[in-house]
């Protein structure tokens, strides 16, 4: 195999050399508890707080906002569990979408099995929901509202801001969470202007290691933790902290600000050459979702006829690394929820759409070369 292209960035991203780097030096010189109060702990709380900081302006809050965490699964765990714990007295009433991620999705069916009443919202043909919907479904007894800010199957871009304003004006006792997994790397976020109580971010999506994110919490709302242990996070998040992973997860998201938005541009662009190109190939394609409204570096093709399954087998002996919109477990491979949500469970579109997603060092050639291969094996299938 001459080379490989990678496009499977809304999976995960490989980590920036300089995250890689940081990392290394932090693994060989920061191994001190940020609990203990010698200087090896000390030095440690020290690249604790810069990063808390970082974190704390990437989205315009406060740096005593920030719990850092695991991920995204548990940022999503920790805001929907302790808010529902915390607030059932008030109402056992719950908003959310039928697209969301499975980390959210799943403690929503927990909450439904201890006696909570959850609202699916349903996508539209785009895979939108629309803050009027939200309206429409507040109760008096709705506590919390989890709405993803980007999809991360088709990309699409929720109205955060919209909802937010009319929580806000409506019921502002309603607790506001958004997943951003997904759109984090690309999308403006300001939690004060958007409404925002609570926000989940993970460092592998922007080019930072595994196995950290955090979670905004807006600091009038006091959440019991997930993990119960030490006094970690000021009480909020037991564990002691991978000072390390933090550091890569401090310059990831350095990086990011830095660049976003000749990023975003660059992304589209080889997102219209690649749509242009496939279709001059002869190549019988639709976009699921909108194309103008989705994030920059995620597009869902649905490509008629042609099994997905077989295509990315096909594209992996190749060297191009790219996703179905299906979710494989433990082998087994499920239908995509979320474009079953859009179109229904029996639309061609679910067995025969791949997904395409731009990240760090994906080029023109790349695309070139994608466009080619993907042209040559769908004639073969065909």
């Amino acid at each position: 195999m001459e080379s490989t292209i990678y496009l499977d960035y809304a999976a995960t991203s490989p980590m920036y050399p300089e995250v890689i780097e940081v990392m290394s030096e932090a693994m060989q010189t920061t191994f001190g508890n940020a609990s203990s109060i010698h200087q090896f702990g000390r030095k440690s709380r020290g690249y604790l707080d810069e990063a808390r900081a970082v974190f704390a302006r990437s989205i315009h809050a406060k740096s005593n906002e920030i719990i850092i965490t695991s991920g995204g699964s548990e940022s999503d765990n920790t805001a929907i569990l302790k808010t529902a714990e915390k607030y059932e007295s008030l109402g056992k009433h719950i908003i959310t979408t039928n697209i969301e991620h499975e980390a959210v999705l799943k403690p929503m069916k927990y909450l439904e099995s201890k006696g909570f009443d959850v609202t699916y919202l349903p996508a539209d043909k785009d895979g939108f929901v629309s803050a009027e919907q939200v309206k429409a479904a507040l109760r008096n007894d709705t506590i919390l509202v989890s709405i993803m800010s980007g999809n991360n199957e088709v990309g699409s871009i929720m109205p955060i801001a919209e909802i937010g304003s009319i929580l806000k004006n409506s019921n502002p006792a309603v607790v506001f969470h958004t997943d951003t997994v997904q759109s984090y790397g690309s999308q403006d976020i300001d939690v004060d202007e958007m409404n925002i109580d609570l926000l989940s971010v993970s460092a592998h999506k922007i080019g930072g290691p595994k196995g950290i994110g955090f979670l905004y919490c807006r600091e009038n709302i006091k959440l019991p933790s997930l993990i119960l242990g030490g006094e970690q996070e000021t009480k909020r998040r037991a564990g002691t902290e991978n000072i390390p992973a933090i550091i890569g997860f401090q310059k990831a998201v350095e990086l990011m600000m830095k660049d976003k938005k000749q990023r975003n541009v660059y992304y589209r662009k080889l997102k219209e050459k690649l749509i242009n190109n496939l279709k001059q190939a002869g190549v019988d394609l639709e976009i699921n979702g909108s194309y103008d409204s989705s994030l920059p570096h995620i597009v869902s093709i649905y490509l008629k006829g042609i099994d997905a399954e077989r295509l990315l087998i096909h594209l992996d002996l190749v060297g191009i690394a790219v996703s179905t919109g299906s979710a494989c477990t433990a082998g087994n491979v499920d239908p995509s929820h979320v474009l079953s949500a859009m179109f229904g469970v029996e639309h061609s579109a679910i067995s025969e759409t791949v997904r395409i997603s731009l990240g760090l060092g994906t080029t023109e050639k790349d695309i070139d070369k994608v466009v080619i291969e993907l042209s040559k094996i769908i004639k073969r299938l065909k």
